[in-house]
Order: C-alpha cells, then sequence, then structure tokens
C-alpha cells in the first residue's frame, strides 16, 4: 500500500449545534496534506466522518496516516468532573476517536470502522488540553488492533488504551439498508418494519 495521507476540512462547530461554553466564537478548520487527490473532499471522500457527538465535543484532528493519528482537545469547563479534571468518559471517547482515526486511515473510500472492543487504562487526571495518539498495531482483513495514549498540555500520561475495530462498509441507515441488502442480494425478503 502506497503512502496515504488525507486531507480534509473538518468544522468543529458545525452551525446546526449549539457551542460549547467557552469556545471560540468561529468555527475553526484545519486542513491536511494528501497525496492523491482523488482522496480529497470534493471527490467524496471524508477523514473524519461526520459525528455530531464528537463535533460537540470538540476534538481537533490533526493527521491521519498510515495508520497513525493525532487529535487535541482543549478541555472546557463541559469536560471536567466533579474534581475539576477531565471527565473520564470524555478521556476515553478521545481515546476511541484516536484508535479508530488511526485505523481508518489504512480504509478505502466507503469504509468505516466501529469499535469491537477497548480497554483504557487511567493513569492520572488530564488537565489544559488531552492530546491523543493512535497507532495501528496489526491489520487483518476485517480487524484493526490499535493501541494508543493520552497526554495532558503538561505532558503528563492521562491514560493507554488498547482496541478492536472492525472495517465496515457504510451504509446508509433505518429503510435505505434494507434497500441495498434487498438489491445485493435477490433472495432476501423485506421483514414486516422493513415497508
Amino acid at each position: 500500500m502506497s503512502r496515504r495521507e488525507i486531507h480534509h476540512s473538518v468544522t468543529l462547530n458545525p452551525p446546526n449545534l449549539p457551542k460549547a461554553p467557552g469556545a471560540p466564537s468561529t468555527p475553526k478548520s484545519d486542513t491536511y496534506a494528501m497525496t492523491d487527490p482523488s482522496t480529497s473532499s470534493k471527490a467524496g471522500h471524508s477523514s473524519m466522518p461526520e459525528s455530531p457527538f464528537v463535533d460537540r465535543l470538540g476534538a481537533q484532528l490533526l493527521s491521519a496516516a498510515d495508520g497513525v493519528s493525532e487529535l487535541a482537545l482543549p478541555l472546557q469547563p463541559d469536560h471536567m468532573n466533579t474534581w475539576d479534571v477531565a471527565h473520564g468518559g470524555v478521556t476515553m471517547t478521545l481515546a476511541d476517536v484516536a484508535l479508530a482515526m488511526a485505523a481508518r486511515s489504512l480504509a478505502g473510500d466507503g469504509v468505516g470502522v466501529v469499535t469491537v472492543e477497548m480497554k483504557v487504562n487511567f493513569m492520572q487526571p488530564g488537565r489544559g488540553e488531552l492530546r491523543a495518539t493512535g497507532r495501528v498495531l496489526h491489520r487483518s482483513t476485517t480487524l484493526a488492533y490499535c493501541e494508543g495514549e493520552i497526554r495532558d498540555s503538561e505532558g503528563h500520561f492521562v491514560a493507554k488504551a488498547l482496541g478492536t475495530f472492525k472495517y465496515m462498509r457504510r451504509l446508509a441507515v433505518g429503510r435505505d439498508v434494507t434497500q441495498q441488502r434487498l438489491r445485493s442480494d435477490p433472495s432476501a425478503k423485506p421483514g414486516p418494519s422493513d415497508g
């Protein structure tokens, strides 16, 4: 597989979602280098799939290429727990996205990943900005085995993550999925709720 870098502009506060407290008033945008023009967003390729939850969290994709990813998350008041440090769910989500983006950077267009399992060890509280890195340890035809870590703005080791991700062709949701199945498998019969 040749070196493939992803090019995509990511808007972190889409206009249809409320702005997180303390977030900048103008949306941020990040651009990544690419080597193959056919993978640009103009060609329909998206490096970071739309995810209202991740967008609302404020995670910023810094890079994703060749099985390695890096993300940043400037912590906001909404991200904190009762001890005023990063909530464990925020840390786990950032780790999940970093590992998934590392796995996805090795996939072709129209292929996404879903988390099969993930384990996170928390080392110490996160403060300031969190930086997550993800790396693919091994890839099979259908699975990617990944590791990653999160550090805070002072370089403290916040968390270590291991995860397994399944490559899946991206399908439409709801009734469109049923229609796609029926088109691809002529012997398939629609169920009672597929009307």
